[in-house]
């Protein structure tokens, strides 16, 4: 059986990639609507100046991941059928790691606004940093730690006619 073509890796490729975006995307849109809906709640009025400022930080945040997670879309919609796929599936690799980006700032400050409403600001502080470290071990240093990880099996794949045929 034939390898793929590297037309079909690029069309697989961006295929993946939208299936990431679309859990990504909604929850980011989850986060947002909550940011949206908060000042008008009726324990909002007794924030802080500093909870009203990581609110902003964090609404600003999804709205930015939001954006960003969205926009592969747009780009995809300008590109249809130009034979642009490389070009598309690097835009949009670089716009869903800066949504990510964005959405972890966003998850992080929301988990101090609440924290920081109900805590001690210490606790909250202590509890956000938690909670970046947290996403950032299964976002960033997991993945990046295994980006080798399996690549002999890989090639013992390749060769293996039941793993050809779908097995």
């Amino acid at each position: 059986m034939s390898k793929e073509t590297e037309k079909q890796r690029w069309q697989r490729n961006f295929a993946d990639l939208l299936q990431e975006l679309r859990v990504a995307q909604t929850g980011v849109q989850i986060l947002f609507a909550f940011l949206l809906t908060l000042p008008f709640s009726n324990g909002f009025t007794r924030t802080s100046p500093f909870q009203k400022d990581v609110y902003i930080v964090s609404l600003l945040a999804a709205a930015a991941a939001t954006a960003l997670i969205i926009s592969p879309v747009a780009f995809h919609r300008a590109l249809f059928r130009q034979g642009r796929k490389p070009e598309l599936v690097r835009f949009a690799h670089r716009m869903a790691s800066g949504g990510l980006a964005f959405m972890l700032i966003s998850m992080v400050s929301a988990v101090l606004l609440i924290t920081d409403f109900v805590l001690d600001r210490p606790i909250a502080f202590v509890l956000s940093a938690l909670t970046a470290v947290w996403f950032l071990t299964f976002w960033m240093v997991l993945p990046f730690a295994r980006r080798g990880w399996g690549d002999d099996d890989i090639d013992d794949e390749d060769d293996n006619p039941r793993t050809l045929a779908g097995d």
